[in-house]
């Protein structure tokens, strides 16, 4: 499997699902009445960041993780979000800029050797860094952000969280 098919299409379908998450949020909000950027503050523990900030990284995790295989730049986004339309917002942004790349955009990209902020001075093949750190960070966010909706008693399950799967004749 190519470094795009790992990453561009899984992360696209993932911040979809997200999307339909948060307005699964907003419409349990509207049943309950009370205004769905309530959740938005919702965490699972005191010193984890609130659903806000899960789907700002999540979305970060998928943007940058791309932009660095391919050695693009990717787009800014601000951290300025406080409602739910801003973060569908967001979400629509980003896939809007993975839906840019195609899988020519990652040719050589095995070869690339990547490098993090918090790590100056170290290196990782593009592969190891897709494996053990892009992938897994955006899981990560992606993972806390339907626990805290679902911790909040937002109807969500496996299928929402999984999205649709690629079905064929066997």
């Amino acid at each position: 499997m190519s470094l795009y098919e790992a990453s561009v299409p899984q992360f696209t379908k993932m911040l979809k699902n997200l999307g339909r998450w948060l307005d699964s949020g907003a419409e349990h909000a509207a049943k309950k009445s009370f205004k769905p950027e309530v959740l938005l503050a919702a965490r699972l523990a005191p010193d984890q960041y609130p659903l806000l900030t899960q789907i700002q990284v999540a979305c970060d995790s998928a943007k940058l993780t791309c932009a660095r295989l391919t050695g693009k730049e990717a787009p800014k986004h601000p951290d300025t979000e406080q409602t739910v339309e801003e973060l569908r917002a967001r979400i629509q942004s980003v896939v809007g800029y993975l839906e840019t790349f195609s899988a020519r955009d990652f040719e050589g990209a095995e070869s690339r050797s990547i490098g993090l902020p918090f790590a100056p001075g170290k290196i990782m093949s593009a592969t190891d860094y897709l494996n053990e750190f892009g992938l897994p960070n955006f899981y990560f966010h992606l993972n806390l952000a339907y626990a805290i909706l679902r911790h909040n008693g937002v109807a969500l399950g496996k299928t929402d969280y999984i999205g649709s799967l690629n079905w064929r004749d066997g």
